[in-house]
């Protein structure tokens, strides 16, 4: 890393100004930045001990996979964000698989797991860091399985479209409709068969170039 990247990973890290010098020497020997393309995996489930991620540039998604290739997205992290999921394996009581795929060309500062582990150890300030990150995260991803479980379909795929639409910046939503199952956690056949619903209704067109939002007031009143 250049000293600019140096600078910038040191503000994404909350807890920085509470590190010795040794320790802030720690982090940035065993950080390093890699570049992911659209669609790359960074982290491969409870075996793949990736380290502590910390996004500089692009989008990442944090899902779960089952053993039937069922995927459903947990939470997205974009630029300045961290997940910590991503180094699984000195996080004790989380023997799930957690997957997370590169949304774009992507730039990602990566902190070695043992190191991060020693430091949360020997830090108060790491740990709990460490523990408000992982509480909020498992909050999100609760929010998701609530959604799943108890939330009507058209809401959930309202509340998708709408997100998804921000973080493209307009109301055109390039993902196809097996891509939006996997985000949702349902089957391409029912997603497609809400959209058609939706654009009878005059709420979007749906198009080989993507999905419009053409009525974004009625949209929201699914919410």
């Amino acid at each position: 890393m250049d000293q600019e990247d140096k600078k910038l990973l040191s503000e994404l890290l909350p807890f920085w100004k509470n590190l010795k010098e040794n320790e802030k020497r720690q982090v940035m020997d065993h950080t390093i930045l890699h570049a992911y393309k659209n669609g790359e995996q960074v982290h491969g489930g409870y075996e793949d001990c990736t380290g502590v991620i910390a996004v500089k540039k692009g989008r990442i998604r944090v899902y779960l996979l089952s053993e039937e290739g069922k995927e459903v997205t947990l939470f997205r992290l974009l630029e300045n964000d961290i997940c910590l999921l991503s180094a699984s394996c000195i996080l004790r009581n989380i023997s799930f698989d957690i997957y997370v795929d590169a949304e774009g060309d992507t730039e990602l500062f990566v902190l070695n797991s043992s190191v991060y582990d020693k430091l949360a150890k020997e830090n108060p300030a790491v740990g709990n860091f460490m523990t408000d990150l992982i509480s909020m995260r498992f909050s999100e991803a609760m929010w998701v399985m609530e959604q799943i479980l108890f939330m009507k379909l058209d809401k959930r795929l309202a509340m998708f479209l709408l997100e998804q639409a921000n973080l493209e910046n307009g109301d055109v939503i390039t993902l196809t409709h097996e891509q939006i199952a996997g985000h949702m956690g349902s089957a391409r056949e029912v997603i497609s068969r809400m959209l058609k619903y939706f654009s009878n209704e005059g709420i979007v067109n749906v198009s080989r170039k993507g999905i419009k939002i053409v009525n974004r007031k009625k949209l929201t009143e699914y919410l």
